[in-house]
Parts: C-alpha cells; structure tokens; sequence
C-alpha cells in the first residue's frame, strides 16, 4: 500500500483476515486485505497512533488527538478505557500490548499534543488492570517512552526510549506486574527504535532509522 502520510500501530487482525495500520496525520485507521488492497477503516480516528488486540481479539487503540486509550466492541462502538492519570489529563498515548492476565501495557510521551498542553508531571509508561478507570505508572524515568512489548514467556518487558537517548530497555516483570531492572538492551545507532515486537523465540525486532534491527534476547544485533 502506499499514499498514506505517517503510518503507525500495524496489527493482523486474524478473525477478518486483514491488516489495520493508522495513518496518524491523515486522522484515519485503515484496512488492508489480499486481494482487497488498502481502505479507509475509521475516519476520523482521533489521529490513532499504536494498535493491538486484547484477549477477545478487540481492537485496542492509542489515539493522540483525543489524548486517550480505547477498545472498539464487536458492535463497533468505542469503549474509553483511560484518559486520565491522578486527574490530569493522559499526554498522548502511543503505542500498547497486552498480557496474558488481561493487563494492558501503553507508553505515554507528549508527541501528540503542544508543550503547553502537557499535564502529567512525567512520560509515563502505565499499566492498566482488567476492570479499573486509571492506569497505573510502572516507569517514569523514560525521555520519550514509545514501543513495547513482552519477551513471549512475559518474563520480560522491552520499552524503546525515543528520545535523544535512542535505545532500548529490559525490564524484569515481577509476579505483581511491577517493574524491576531497566538497564539498557539495545543502542539503535541509525534513527531511534519505535515499533517493537518479539517473535516466538523471544527475538526482539525494532525499528530504525536505516530498517529492522533484530536482536537476540543476548541483547546481539
């Protein structure tokens, strides 16, 4: 596909057997399909950045415009599951996985809005327990905390930094969901790391500036 503007948050969507992606300026969620090739899915998306599913197979959302985290229903009605943190308004939330116990895991840095219009005291990364109204912070000390994901036994929470300290980090998930450890996993030299995803046996892809970099769970290039 291409003609889109910025894309972002791609995810397989294996009960319809397509691909939605955001295109995040265009202010629209779109769709590809074999055979079918690229629509308009959502439009207006609320300029949706990062997407996954949850354990039903819904479609999860972090939308910078609106400044919040949704699950669009079966029905295809959205259902807002966080906004705010301690009363104040999320940044802009970025990219989002879930783990097998139904936490949803999302990075919150201030891209999507203006300076001015930043709240929160820090670029969180939060976590947000089945059933609750507001996240809970699991990382505050990120520049600009952006993709995420679990090493495939959930032992394991990578989060990419990227702000001018471009790299990635590896943090232990401890029995309670919080976080412990932090130290540095990966340098991308070339660009900062974005989207991040880890295969079956627990391979880390990361973008950068000059394509994917794969990395061994060693921490090798």
């Amino acid at each position: 596909a291409a003609g889109m503007r910025f894309t972002e948050g791609p995810v397989w969507v294996p009960a319809e057997n397509c691909l939605l992606f955001s295109d995040i300026p265009a202010n629209s969620i779109m769709r590809w399909a074999p055979g079918e090739g690229a629509s308009t899915w959502r439009e207006p998306s609320h300029n949706a950045n990062g997407n996954t599913l949850d354990l039903q197979g819904r479609l999860l959302t972090c939308e910078h415009g609106s400044r919040r985290l949704t699950r669009t229903e079966p029905d295809g009605t959205i259902t807002v599951l966080a906004s705010t943190y301690a009363g104040k308004k999320l940044n802009s939330p970025n990219d989002v996985v879930v783990k097998s116990d139904g936490t949803i895991w999302f990075t919150d840095p201030p891209y999507g809005i203006q300076k001015e219009q930043v709240e929160q005291e820090h670029n969180y990364v939060f976590r947000l327990d089945p059933g609750a109204t507001e996240p809970v912070p699991v990382a505050s000390d990120f520049g600009m905390p952006n993709g995420l994901c679990f090493s495939p036994d959930e032992k394991v929470l990578y989060i990419a930094d990227s702000s001018d300290r471009h790299h990635v980090r590896r943090f232990t998930v401890n029995p309670d969901n919080t976080l412990s450890g932090g130290e540095v996993f990966a340098v991308i030299d070339q660009g900062v790391p974005d989207g991040m995803r880890c295969d079956e046996e627990g391979r880390l892809y990361s973008t950068a500036g000059d394509g994917v970099h794969v990395f061994a769970p060693s921490g090798e290039l």
